[in-house]
This record gives structure tokens, C-alpha cells and sequence, in this order.
């Protein structure tokens, strides 16, 4: 590889969110949960790290879906099907045994958000809850029936406003997180989500 491509490689991938402890967390949740016959969506895929480790771990058909071209073109690169996709928009009705989102979830007052990819990844607004909403909105669409939709927030997010929104979007999230794990200013927690007519 030359010089300057390495320099352009390095430079899309600082536009993609890097693995971290809430990466790590969805990935763990999805392998112990996730069976070898499920079609599996990871809405967000960014490095597509948690769609290659639930794939490898459990033999799952998966795929990944990311607004970001960088993070497509990384997620690709690890040998991850990509979308670019707004969200869960362009898959077909009952699509998904499993959806997987590690959103956007860290409240950001507006006059300190920047545009650009990365701000785009980390910030949730000013409740946190600006991707973590729409896509409660229309995951129940790509569910297959008995479909589960693993979730991952922060109590910065307010978790009571999610449990609330996904009611209201005819969802219904398991009592217990699937995992979770205490930092010193939040609490991030992964959510089992059904359609609210089944008990997760």
C-alpha cells in the first residue's frame, strides 16, 4: 500500500467509530443469544466488529446496515454484508430474527455538536434518544414474527423514556437487561426487545 492510500485509509477510518466497552457489551449479549439459524441485522454497523463476532461465534446469517460510507466500507472490509441505510428503511417486512443497535445515546446540548461522521455516532441529542426514537419507531416492521431486538443504552439515555417509547411502538422490553455493566457516570445496559404481544 502506498503512502497516500494508507493516508486516505487512515483518514476514513478515524471517521468510524472504534470498538469500545459498549461495543464489546452488544457483542457478548448477541453470542450468548443469538442462534446459528437466525437472520441477524446490525443497524448501525460502524467497524462491524459485533456483526463479525456474533457471525463467527454462532454461524448466524448476518448483515450490517450504516448511514456512514466509511463505516460500510470498514464493516465490508471485515467481511460483513453492508447496506447504506438510514436506519432500517430499505430491508423488507419480516426480515430480521434479531436486530442489533449500538445507537447514538450520549445527551449533547446542540450548540456543542459538530458535523461531522464521529459526532454523528456519539451524539443522541439533547435526551439522548434522537436515533434511539425513530428507530423504535420502525424496527417492528422488519421483525419476523418472534423476533427480538437487542438494544443497547445508557441511563443517560433515560431508560424509563426508551421502555416507555417502545411501548408506545407496540414493543415490549424484558425487565432484566440481557447484560450490563456500571462505569463512573452511566450505566450501559442491553435491552431485549419483542413485539408486545410475546414475553421476551
Amino acid at each position: 500500500m502506498d503512502d497516500s492510500l494508507a493516508e486516505r485509509r487512515a483518514e476514513a477510518l478515524a471517521d468510524v467509530y472504534a470498538p469500545a466497552e459498549d461495543t464489546r457489551l452488544l457483542a457478548e449479549a448477541a453470542v450468548e443469544h443469538v442462534g446459528s439459524d437466525d437472520r441477524v441485522l446490525e443497524v448501525g454497523v460502524g467497524s462491524g466488529f459485533v456483526a463479525a463476532r456474533v457471525a463467527e461465534a454462532t454461524g448466524a446469517s448476518v448483515v450490517g446496515s450504516d448511514i456512514n460510507p466509511e463505516a460500510c466500507r470498514a464493516a465490508r472490509e471485515r467481511g460483513v454484508p453492508t447496506v447504506r441505510a438510514d436506519l432500517v428503511a430499505p430491508f423488507r417486512d419480516g426480515a430480521f430474527d434479531v436486530v442489533l443497535f449500538n445507537p447514538p445515546y450520549l445527551p449533547t446540548p446542540p450548540e456543542v455538536e459538530r458535523e461531522d461522521w464521529m459526532e454523528r455516532a456519539l451524539s443522541g441529542g439533547p435526551d439522548g434518544r434522537r436515533v434511539v426514537d425513530p428507530f423504535l419507531g420502525g424496527v417492528k416492521r422488519v421483525l419476523a414474527p418472534g423476533g427480538r431486538v437487542f438494544l443497547l443504552v445508557s441511563t443517560l439515555t433515560g431508560l424509563d423514556a426508551v421502555r416507555e417509547h417502545a411501548r408506545e411502538n407496540g414493543l415490549a422490553v424484558a425487565p432484566e437487561p440481557l447484560r450490563e455493566e456500571s462505569f463512573p457516570f452511566e450505566r450501559l445496559v442491553v435491552l431485549e426487545i419483542t413485539e408486545e404481544h410475546q414475553t421476551p
